[in-house]
């Protein structure tokens, strides 16, 4: 059975950090690639940070220079270092484990609020 748990949302003000984590288990976490996604209320699901089974990161332009995306293959873990967040990066954070487009998993998701 798979699982991805994620953790660490909380209410912050803006200018504050958070770290998100996504514990997974269940498959072989070194030969998923990882992803962040986040949706905020009446918006659709946004892809925010990806990184690769060989550690190449990628970044929706909004979060560029204060997300940064990281995993630790043996932990099966992905994290997710948020830095300076502004009011519109509130939304729920949600993980994404990929192996193919036709064998992907998503985690329940994680709240953050950031207020102004």
């Amino acid at each position: 059975q798979v699982q991805l748990v994620e953790s660490g949302g909380a209410l912050v003000q803006a200018g504050g950090s958070l770290r998100l984590s996504c514990a997974a288990s269940g498959i072989i976490f070194s030969i998923y690639a990882m992803g962040w996604y986040r949706q905020a209320p009446g918006n659709q699901r946004e892809l925010v940070a990806r990184i690769s089974q060989g550690g190449t990161t990628d970044y929706a332009d909004l979060v560029k220079g204060r997300f940064t995306i990281s995993r630790d293959n043996a932990k099966n873990t992905v994290y997710l270092q948020m830095n300076n967040l502004k009011p519109d990066d509130t939304a729920v954070y949600y993980c994404n484990a990929m192996l193919s487009y036709s064998v992907n998993f998503w985690g329940q998701g994680t709240q953050v609020t950031v207020s102004s």
